[in-house]
């Protein structure tokens, strides 16, 4: 049964989360917002409609994720109020205390992710290390992590380029992420993730430590412009392979983009070499690594503009003993972050995308520190 402080504690917090949200200007600006999307020539210009659409939108985001809070609160009160008169029960109003807290948690760790790029969608990249079959499995059981937790969220994926592995996993594999806040979120799986168990690829049944990477950078869309040199950028053709039909495997439809530039983050000379796989069209394929390409120029002058390289580069050190950001001891049933010291032991639950609470635990510690 939970006492007054705590209700006294989520009504204060519901107040302080119409405050610094500031809801109440929110609601003025939607109206102000809509009304300029009833010019007779607003839809001239489809890429500033869809950006205006898209304002809008996050702005009733934050005002409806408050009025669900506001609710919950509300509910709890009265919850309360009736357990007095045994209307009804305590377990109810425990219930009623969970699921506002859970709101209130919720929309407080989205108010922290405030970069401009946080609202983004997201390109997850997963690198096996090195250690053969054993490492690609672990490469590929990570997919299926994130692929779940993005189905959980509502999240629409797309596989964009997949490596099979050379006898079972995948050798490397790259998401795109489309959906609200996905950046923001997945930004605290950038590096290196360790895996301890029992390995099935092992006759002798020994325990076997693997590592996989994890990078992730924003998914631009139509309304960030970055610039691309045409004469730095060259193309190689392949055959693709894994899902898609057999098509793909008869024509050259996989495309692999080199270019080359000055990395604004160290100023020396570098290369991005990007591979897509996931359409059938060569063309689509060329289209989509542009966009992918988009996204890491761009997360390289997010860095720039915020001297934030040095942060930035130590969640993708070399794969190996002693860089890695989690741990997953499938034996000792524990699963842990190495920079926030949360863990659990649910490995199951963890394996089957639920990675909420390490995302919130980095956001709580890190991102103000990348707010500053």
């Amino acid at each position: 049964m939970i006492t007054t402080d705590q209700l006294r504690e989520v009504l204060e917090r519901e107040t302080a989360l119409r405050g610094y949200l500031d809801i109440d200007s929110k609601i003025i600006q939607i109206e102000e917002e809509e009304l300029r999307t009833h010019a007779p020539n607003f839809w001239e210009d489809a890429k500033t409609a869809e950006a205006q659409m898209r304002k809008i939108r996050e702005l009733k985001a934050w005002v409806e994720g408050y009025k669900e809070v506001k609710t919950a609160a509300d509910e709890l009160q009265l919850a309360y109020d009736f357990l007095k008169e045994e209307i009804v029960t305590e377990e109810e109003v425990d219930q009623a205390y969970a699921h506002a807290i859970k709101l209130i948690e919720d929309l407080e760790l989205k108010n922290m992710l405030r970069n401009e790029e946080d609202h983004l969608g997201a390109v997850l990249k997963i690198v096996a290390g090195a250690g053969g079959t054993e490492s690609q499995d672990w490469a590929s059981m990570l997919y299926r992590m994130y692929q779940r937790w993005c189905d959980s969220k509502g999240y629409k994926t797309e596989i964009t380029n997949w490596q099979d592995g050379d006898e079972a996993g995948i050798k490397t594999v790259t998401l795109q992420v489309d959906g609200p806040m996905a950046y923001g979120y997945l930004k605290s799986e950038n590096g290196v993730h360790r895996l301890v168990r029992v390995s099935p690829f092992n006759a002798q049944g020994k325990r076997m430590t693997s590592f996989t990477s994890v990078y992730v950078v924003p998914l631009v869309d139509d309304t960030i412009e970055i610039e691309i040199n045409p004469g730095m950028l060259s193309w190689d053709t392949f055959r693709s392979s894994g899902a898609g039909g057999q098509n793909v495997n008869k024509v050259e439809t996989g495309v692999r983009l080199h270019y080359k530039f000055i990395n604004p983050v160290t100023e020396q000379p570098d290369e991005i070499v990007i591979e897509n796989t996931e359409s059938r069209s060569q063309f689509g394929n060329k289209d989509n690594a542009i966009r992918l390409l988009k996204s890491q120029l761009y997360e390289l002058e997010l860095e720039k503009r915020r001297a934030a390289s040095a942060k930035v580069e130590a969640g993708k050190k070399k794969i190996e003993w002693g860089s890695q950001i989690r741990s997953y001891v499938f034996d000792d049933r524990r699963v842990k972050d190495h920079r926030t010291d949360y863990q659990t032991s649910n490995v199951n639950a963890v394996m089957d995308g639920d990675i909420d609470e390490f995302i919130k635990a980095y956001l709580m510690e890190f991102a103000g520190e990348e707010n500053v």
